[in-house]
């Protein structure tokens, strides 16, 4: 997560998740695609783990000051007029912390800082 936050100054479940070992950038892409229903049919650990990692996104997060950004995740080519789903059971809540995205206070500033201009 240090190392996303340092390099791209976001931090995303779904980045973390291939960082950590968890999702393929390939079975991602697939996901991506429209191939695979929801993304934790995907993921080569049980929900109880997936469940810890999240927790600990917003654990970092949280000390890290990084500011929450939900994002909507849609296919890619054929399928991006479809909203992508995280989880099996396709909970509001459960799928809202697969979309949001953590921001550096640095990135932030940079992207008003460019919208200003």
């Amino acid at each position: 997560m240090y190392e996303l936050m340092t390099s791209t100054g976001v931090v995303a479940p779904v980045d973390v998740m291939q960082k950590v070992g968890v999702l393929s950038k390939e079975k991602c892409e697939k996901w991506r695609n429209g191939q695979v229903d929801y993304l934790e049919r995907i993921c080569t650990c049980n929900l109880g783990k997936l469940s810890t990692l999240m927790k600990e996104m917003r654990i970092f997060a949280k000390k890290n000051e990084l500011k929450p950004s939900w994002t909507y995740y849609h296919g890619w080519a054929k399928a991006k007029d479809k909203k992508l789903r995280f989880s099996k059971s396709g909970n509001d809540a459960i799928e809202q912390n697969y979309a949001t995205s953590y921001i550096s206070p640095k990135t932030v500033n940079e992207l008003k800082t460019a919208k200003i201009q």
